[in-house]
């Protein structure tokens, strides 16, 4: 019986040009070994300029991301990250469909200990919009900073 363990397949995307997939669903996710298992530590990606349409008009929202998460067995490459956020941009969906989307793909493909998204859209019609997911409770004794993004106060 062959005890070695399977070999994990390379990043897709890591060091190669790679067009922007055409849709959420298109895009694929790498996965790298956690080099740090058994330790917990948190991992922030933030996207302040992200972007997909109003199902209703078509037109362009804006938001400003915060994903946290505590790694399990692996972590998320960051260029497909940069790639399936980026494929929103022609997506319809309603910002709470979009956050919470973004955040159980990722913690259903990776299997982190926890992870949480925070969505703070900017205004349409005149009302932001903050939107916030997270997988259940954080791990006992994690270090768990503010996500740093203030609450819309508009010029004044």
């Amino acid at each position: 019986m062959d005890t070695t363990p399977a070999a994990k397949p390379a990043p897709q995307f890591l060091g190669k040009d790679t067009p922007l997939p055409t849709s959420p669903e298109e895009a694929v996710l790498d996965y790298v070994p956690n080099p740090r298992v058994g330790l917990t530590y948190m991992v922030r990606f933030v996207s302040p300029e992200f972007t997909s349409l109003c199902p209703v008009t078509n037109q362009p929202d804006f938001a400003h991301l915060v994903i946290d998460y505590v790694p399990g067995e692996t972590i998320v490459e960051s260029k497909s990250l940069k790639l399936f956020l980026g494929s929103f941009r022609n997506h319809n969906g309603f910002h709470e469909d979009v956050t919470v989307g973004i955040g159980v793909r990722l913690f259903e493909e990776m299997r982190p200990q926890w992870l949480r998204i925070g969505g703070y859209w900017y205004p349409r019609g005149g009302i932001p919009i903050d939107v916030f997911w997270q997988s259940g409770q954080p791990p006992e004794g994690l270090w768990l900073p503010d996500q740093g993004v203030p609450g819309y106060r508009g010029r004044g």
